[in-house]
C-alpha cells in the first residue's frame, strides 16, 4: 500500500497537516510521495516544513502527482479552488473531501463527474492522533476505497462509514464536539477556581479528568451511565454535583448543541 500511494492536499492548513502527518507516522505514505497546494505562501511554508514534502501553488500539480486527492479548504471556496481544474480529474482519482456541509452530488459535479468521491468530517483532535471521524463513500466508489478510507482516518483516530444522511450529525456531534468539551472544561476549570484552587492547576485537573473519563468509556466498553454510577456514593459529594448539573440542564442543553449544529450542516449543505 504505501508504495503505490500518492497524497496531495489542495488546501495546506491545520487539518491537512494533521492528517498528512498522520499518513506519514503511520507508514501509509512517504513524504516523497505527498504534496499540497496552497495560494497562501505561508500555508504552504508551513505544510512544507512540517512535512518536507513538495507544496505548490497550482492546484493542477496536485492532480497531476496524487491519486488520493484531499479537499482541504472552506466550503465557500469549492467552485473557485476546481473550476479551472475540472477537467483534469480522472477515474484514477479518489477525492475525499472534509468541507462541511458539502454532499456528495455536488462533489461529483465539481470534479466533473469523473472521480471517486468520498465525504469526510473530522474533527479537531486529529491534530494530537485523537480524532473521531465518519465519512461516506459516492456509488461511483470501488469496493476497496471504503477499506481505504477507514485504514487513512484511523491513523489520526477512529474512523466509521456511515450514510450520508447521517453525516450531518456527525458534524453535529464530533465535527462541533471538541468545541463542546472545552467548554466544559472551561467551566470545570471555573469551579475549581471558585472553590479556592490555583488557575493553572484547576485547568490541568479539569482537562486530565475529561480525559481520564473518554478513556474509561472507550476502554472499559461500559456504558456511561454504569460509569457514572459507580462514582456516586449514596449521599456523597459526585451525586450532590450531579443534581446541580441536572438541575442546570446541562444533559439538555448538550443535546440541544448536537442537534443544532447538526441542522447548521443541513443548512449549510444547502446554499
Amino acid at each position: 500500500m504505501n508504495k503505490t500511494l500518492s497524497i496531495g492536499f489542495i488546501g495546506a492548513g491545520k487539518m491537512a497537516a494533521a492528517l498528512a502527518k498522520g499518513f506519514v507516522n503511520a507508514g501509509l505514505v512517504s513524504p516523497k510521495n505527498l504534496i499540497a497546494s496552497d495560494p497562501v505562501p505561508a500555508g504552504r511554508k508551513a505544510f512544507r516544513q512540517e512535512l518536507n514534502c513538495e507544496t505548490t501553488d497550482n492546484n493542477a500539480d496536485v492532480l497531476a502527482k496524487a491519486n488520493i486527492v484531499f479537499l482541504a479548504f472552506k466550503p465557500n471556496q469549492l467552485e473557485e479552488a476546481t473550476d479551472p481544474i475540472r477537467n483534469l480529474f480522472n477515474d484514477d482519482h479518489l477525492v475525499i473531501s472534509i468541507l462541511a456541509g458539502v454532499r456528495l452530488s455536488k462533489l461529483d459535479t465539481a470534479c466533473g463527474g469523473c472521480a471517486r468521491i468520498v465525504r469526510v468530517m473530522p474533527n479537531t483532535p486529529a491534530l494530537v492522533g485523537e480524532g473521531a471521524c465518519g465519512f461516506a463513500i459516492s456509488k461511483s466508489s470501488l469496493s476497496t476505497d471504503s477499506e481505504l478510507v477507514k485504514r487513512l482516518l484511523s491513523s489520526v483516530g477512529i474512523a466509521y462509514e456511515v450514510k450520508e444522511n447521517l453525516i450531518d450529525a456527525i458534524t453535529g456531534l464530533s465535527g462541533s464536539g471538541p468545541a463542546y468539551g472545552y467548554t466544559i472544561i472551561d467551566a470545570l476549570s471555573d469551579g475549581g477556581v471558585a472553590a479556592g484552587l490555583p488557575r493553572e492547576v484547576a485547568t490541568k485537573l479539569a482537562a486530565q479528568t475529561m480525559l481520564g473519563s473518554a478513556k474509561m468509556v472507550l476502554t472499559t466498553g461500559k456504558h456511561p451511565s454504569e460509569l457514572k454510577d459507580m462514582v456516586c456514593s449514596p449521599g456523597g459529594t459526585t451525586i450532590e454535583g450531579i443534581k446541580e448539573l441536572e438541575e442546570g440542564g446541562v444533559r439538555s442543553a448538550l443535546i440541544n448543541a448536537v442537534r443544532a449544529a447538526t441542522e447548521r450542516a443541513i443548512e449549510l449543505g444547502q446554499d
